[in-house]
């Protein structure tokens, strides 16, 4: 008799994002009239860099001819896109990686998803809370967690953001094995100071524990005293491994690139306490169940780290910031308490009222959906996350329509 994985059922029966499109398909239902301008999602709207589109045109032009037709390419990602990520991402800011810690795969949140099989079933996990839920959802599936109860897993350590710490909450008091770390963070937007950092990585080394770090949006930064990497703070070659997306970065939300990071010098431990090399046991569960993301799509990548491509990318992540800047501008007209949209294309709006009635205030008075804070935990409550992906014109409007519906 075949049987289920019965972890699946500790997953929290709804999922945010369908609960908001079925709320969004019910007012769509009543007001077809209406447009409805959407805020909540974190997808791109703009087209690629052009630099991105002249290497797809010549990587197709490739596999149309025998001379320099490719087929299966190397799990781990070609040459020429790991020396580029190695050099411009990370050597050029004083971060000494080496191409073969670069593995390339068709998205961050899958990497982010499998890591966690590397380890065992007993690994006491933290995650910060709010949480990008896939942390979450994928040591449930593992059965790390424990029951689901009034928002959290049982055998969780939450790691709570508040406004009082800025929504960087500091290491857990209690040891953990394994920490989940988002910066700068979704859904909050909140960055985390080098000094923040290194209290995390002094906790990893202290605890023999491992960090795992998404960088997902660190092409946003523009302060010059934030870190980029987790990489520059000393130690953490030792103890952590990082996550990176050409999602948010170059819109590769529909062409689907990203690279995870995992040093030689990493190291983790049997159950006999003797050492592993973490790189070597990535490599081996990567090249088993991955083959390695497309030609033409690894060509487009490595683009964007030419001349023209990285002035294109800055052009894209200024476009999405200057977003931001219009709804932040707004929501202080509002007198609404924000963080994040600065270094973030994400703004964390403190509602002043459950965050679903918020949600639903501006859907049905203003016509706009945002995300609901309480669907990335309970220290979400109270809150909502307004996205800066979307065209110029529709989150100028949404702002005017925000402040009509429910200004002073």
């Amino acid at each position: 008799m075949i049987t289920i994985n019965e972890h699946y059922e500790k997953l929290a029966k709804s999922y945010l994002f369908v609960d908001i499109a079925r709320s969004v398909a019910k007012y769509q239902a009543e007001h077809p009239d209406r447009d409805v301008i959407k805020l909540g999602i974190g997808d791109v709207t703009r087209p690629l860099p052009p630099a991105s589109i002249k290497a797809l045109h010549a990587a197709a032009d490739d596999m149309a001819d025998p001379a320099t037709f490719r087929g299966y390419g190397p799990e781990q990602g070609y040459d020429f896109l790991r020396e580029a990520i190695a050099e411009h991402d990370f050597r050029s800011r004083g971060v000494q990686i080496s191409a073969d810690d670069i593995f390339v795969s068709d998205g961050s949140k899958c990497d982010t998803a499998n890591f966690q099989e590397l380890f065992s079933g007993n690994q006491r996990i933290a995650v910060p809370d709010p949480v990008y839920p896939v942390y979450v959802d994928t040591n449930v599936m593992a059965g790390r967690t424990g029951s689901f109860s009034d928002g959290r897993y049982a055998d969780l350590v939450y790691m709570a953001g508040s406004g009082a710490n800025g929504f960087v909450p500091p290491p857990p008091a209690e040891a953990v094995d394994l920490l989940y770390l988002c910066f700068p963070n979704n859904p909050t937007g909140a960055t985390a100071t080098r000094e923040q950092l290194r209290a995390y990585v002094d906790y990893a080394r202290e605890h023999k524990a491992l960090i795992l770090f998404d960088a997902a949006y660190e092409a946003y930064i523009r302060d010059p005293e934030l870190p980029h990497s987790i990489y520059e703070i000393p130690g953490a070659e030792g103890c952590a491994v990082e996550f990176r997306s050409f999602s948010k970065t170059a819109g590769f939300t529909g062409l689907r690139c990203a690279y995870t990071v995992v040093p030689s010098t990493v190291t983790v431990w049997a159950g006999d306490g003797s050492p592993r090399v973490l790189r070597d046991l990535w490599n081996r569960r990567h090249s088993t169940k991955f083959n390695g993301a497309s030609y033409p799509v690894q060509r487009a990548a490595a683009a964007i780290y030419s001349e023209e491509g990285r002035a294109q990318v800055r052009d894209l992540t200024d476009f999405y910031l200057a977003n931001a800047a219009i709804i932040l501008r707004g929501l202080e007209r509002l007198g609404y308490t924000t963080y994040g949209g600065v270094n973030s294309p994400y703004v964390w709006v403190d509602a002043g009222r459950p965050s679903w009635d918020l949600f639903h205030l501006l859907l049905n008075e203003a016509g706009v959906v945002t995300t609901p804070g309480a669907g990335f935990g309970p220290a979400g409550e109270g809150f909502i996350r307004i996205s800066a992906f979307n065209e110029r014109e529709k989150v100028e409007a949404a702002m005017d329509r925000i402040v009509t519906a429910i200004g002073p």
